[in-house]
């Protein structure tokens, strides 16, 4: 069984773009029920602040993408950044990591943790 792993940066993105289509649901279901003004407005309300959330999701993501270590994997040569400790390929999916203490051991998202970081200070 093959573990699918995924970069951080693309999973925020495609939280930010269901958002984006989660509002424009709930909007939908206002239309649907415009018999009742109160439910509708309270249906485009919610959908309108799911979409301003998406966008302060992606302008977020969008800072923290430019502050990301850009690096080329070593699996499919191609850029890509990395957050983290540890983080996967933007392109084939292959986990890195830069630090030298991980090297070789088994992928694990808790590793960028701050309790794992505190852990590790405390054993050396």
């Amino acid at each position: 069984m093959s573990i699918n792993y995924s970069s951080k940066i693309n999973k925020i993105r495609t939280f930010a773009l269901s958002l984006i289509f989660i509002g424009f649901g709930l909007m939908y279901v206002g239309i649907m029920v415009k018999t009742t003004e109160w439910l509708m407005v309270i249906f485009f309300i919610l959908g309108l602040l799911s979409i301003v959330f998406s966008t302060v999701v992606y302008f977020w993501i969008g800072m923290l993408s430019t502050r990301a270590v850009q690096i080329v994997c070593p699996s499919c040569h191609q850029p890509t950044k990395m957050l983290g400790r540890v983080d996967a390929c933007m392109h084939c999916k292959q986990p890195l990591t830069m630090d030298k203490n991980l090297e070789g051991k088994e992928f694990d998202e808790k590793y960028n943790s701050k309790e794992f970081r505190n852990e590790t200070k405390h054993k050396s």
